[in-house]
């Protein structure tokens, strides 16, 4: 019985900690890491269900190396500009950054992202921004020029 109360405890607790940063509203300038991941004031946010080419990343259009990770970067600083942002928070990840979306007005930066071919819809944990992905390869944008390595296999390949 003891042991029933405890976990249902453990149960109610870690619920209540999920909740706490689920559905957070964070507002500000945002300082731009990468092509997806964000800071604003002490907030680290990585954008929900997108995954950009790493700062470091090369891709290559007709055998020429580019630097896709840094066009990245610099897509979403220009997209951001000198404006307030909002992102709406969907938990932690376990880097304990906020997962969030986030908007400019009404842009879904997370969907223009993708939409621009500069980040992938990341798969692996949401089918969200699947048909922005499938419109950036359609029309060749970003980093759908030419070739290049998903930007997780490339983190777990230069770890």
């Amino acid at each position: 019985m003891v042991v029933k109360i405890l976990i249902f405890n453990l149960f109610f607790i870690l619920i209540s900690l999920s909740t706490v940063s689920s559905g957070k509203t964070i507002f500000g300038k945002a300082k731009v890491i990468d092509g997806d991941t964000i800071h604003i004031n002490k907030n680290k946010i990585r954008l929900h269900a997108i995954d950009a080419p790493e700062t470091n990343q090369t891709c290559d259009k007709n055998s020429k190396v580019w630097n896709c990770g840094v066009e990245s970067t610099k897509f979403l600083k220009e997209l951001i500009g000198n404006n307030k942002i909002e992102c709406i928070t969907k938990g932690k990840d376990r880097y304990n950054r906020f997962i969030g979306i986030c908007y400019k007005d009404n842009l879904d930066l997370n969907s223009a992202m993708v939409l621009n071919g500069w980040a992938i819809a990341y798969r692996y944990y949401s089918k969200d921004y699947i048909e922005e992905e499938e419109e950036a390869k359609r029309y060749k944008k970003g980093i759908w020029i030419g070739n290049f390595e998903e930007p997780y296999l490339f983190r777990k390949k230069n770890k």
